[in-house]
């Protein structure tokens, strides 16, 4: 059985944060039963781009804080960090740190630190269901044990990222562009997330739903307060606990449905274990999900006859929003496929090229990137 506590929390308050982080690990044994004092603990967070903890697109600096005080004061080593999209590099980090607020984190009495440790190692795993090899951020082979501190949003792609996705971030950078390309059936890439998340094997995971994301997640969404705070041994069962808690089906997002069919989560979620509140606790919810989300290309659904323009007018697609972009390029840089280039009114995609990865929408700054579908002929047939 997987355990998965459920606490409320209104505020980002750190004595408050503290408080109730302690009554989650509580419900879930103790610190003891996972780590031993002294032992180096990397706090993987949610860093995906510079953007303010207003803006509930990373995990918020003062939950990350309380956390990395509760180990240290158990006695643990604790180094926060994480491989955010684009460029893995100090310069790079040192930016993503100081736009998300962590400057507020690093304590040398407490020996609580950012990581700034940008080398990659390969590693060789013959046990996953995907992978055979990935090359991963070399922090993660350096510590004793791995904690995913995730935040709950809604995502363009997966529909909902979580606690699974957030350890996609232990992937370098730019091989994040380079799994996106190689696996970009939404089965193959919600297997790899699988894959990725066994092998960094979180001991905890905690989820900053104190605010989460609606709508064009993971980046350009709305913040939306949830007013709770999720932990669990396994953070394919937290994942779960927290789609049901926001009124997503489970079943609907890709890496929950992965793990069903790997035989990780029970089909009927029977092997998890609630504790502290129940999600009757909780107002029920609606939150708003992307427009197109969790759905696979149409490529695969239909004929091999139908022409490239049948295909291209189906699939959902990144469209620009010009009055928003500034031309800054980073949808170009982020395109794993390379079908984006920008002229003197602004990107234009090769939808030829494109994969629907929606990276660009993902990591653009200002907002600018829309996903479309036309809304009739999905329904016609039934996407």
């Amino acid at each position: 059985m997987a355990k998965v506590s459920l606490q409320k929390c209104d505020e980002y308050n750190i004595n408050t944060v503290k408080k109730v982080l302690v009554k989650s690990i509580e419900d879930l044994g103790g610190l003891e039963k996972y780590i031993s004092p002294g032992e180096k603990v990397l706090l993987k967070a949610n860093l995906l781009m510079k953007k303010t903890p207003e803006e509930a697109t990373t995990t918020h600096p003062i939950f990350v804080k309380a956390l990395a005080e509760i180990l240290s004061e158990f006695g643990a080593v604790v180094i926060v960090g994480d491989s955010p999209g684009g460029p893995f590099n100090e310069k790079a980090l040192r930016g993503i740190y100081k736009s998300c607020g962590y400057d507020i984190i690093p304590d040398k009495e407490k020996n609580i630190s950012l990581n700034y440790n940008t080398n990659q190692v390969t590693i060789h795993r013959d046990d996953l269901f995907l992978l055979r090899r990935m090359e991963v951020i070399e922090i993660l082979e350096e510590v004793d044990k791995v904690i995913s501190v995730s935040k709950l949003k809604t995502h363009g792609m997966t529909v909902y990222t979580g606690a699974v996705k957030n350890m996609f971030g232990t992937i370098p950078g730019i091989f994040k562009a380079e799994y996106h390309l190689k696996m970009s059936k939404i089965e193959d890439f919600t297997n790899m997330l699988v894959d990725v998340c066994q092998n960094a094997k979180p001991i905890l995971s905690f989820m900053d739903a104190i605010v989460g994301m609606e709508g064009a997640g993971p980046s350009a969404g709305e913040p939306i307060k949830i007013g709770a705070v999720l932990a669990s041994d396994s953070p394919y069962h937290l994942d779960v606990v927290a789609t049901k808690l926001v009124g997503i089906n489970p079943i609907e997002v890709p890496t929950i449905e992965r793990c069903i069919e790997r035989s990780i989560i029970e089909k009927n979620y029977s092997d998890i274990e609630m504790k502290g509140l129940c999600l009757t606790d909780f107002p029920k919810m609606s939150i708003r999900k992307p427009r197109v989300g969790g759905v696979a290309r149409i490529d695969d659904k239909l004929p091999p006859f139908l022409s490239k323009f049948i295909i291209n007018l189906v699939n959902a697609k990144p469209i620009f929003d010009y009055d928003k972009c500034v031309k800054c390029g980073d949808c170009v840089r982020a395109c794993p496929t390379n079908a984006i280039v920008i002229d003197d009114k602004g990107p234009k995609v090769d939808y030829d090229k494109c994969i629907r990865c929606f990276c660009c929408q993902e990591l653009c700054p200002h907002k600018a990137v829309e996903i479309h579908r036309n809304p009739i002929l999905a329904r016609l047939l039934k996407l």
